[in-house]
């Protein structure tokens, strides 16, 4: 199952009484704050969530499986990490593994 930006405004609309289209300002408010504050470089910590940060990439040389005798550069880039907060893992840890 996969949660949506959708279900997170009706789950929280239902839950607070508040109308739906001002759970959506507020839930879209927040991601793009997030994504404003790594798009300058920034860390952002939210506790008992998580930590996203921007790591670089170097630069590196990958094949093409194709033709494996041609070399393709890779360049640097930057990447959006994300380390899961410590409450976060206990609750995914007890979850049970697929077979």
């Amino acid at each position: 199952m996969t949660l949506t930006k959708r279900d997170l405004v009706v789950r929280i609309s239902e839950e607070t009484g508040m109308i739906q289209t001002q759970v959506f300002d507020v839930v879209q408010k927040t991601l793009d704050y997030i994504a404003e504050a790594l798009a300058k470089g920034d860390k952002v910590e939210l506790r008992n969530f998580g930590v996203f940060e921007v790591k670089v990439r170097k630069a590196r040389v990958g094949r093409n499986p194709n033709k494996p005798e041609t070399d393709v550069p890779i360049p640097a880039r930057a990447m959006v990490k994300f380390k899961a907060g410590k409450e976060m893992r206990i609750e995914v840890l007890k979850l049970p593994p697929k077979a």
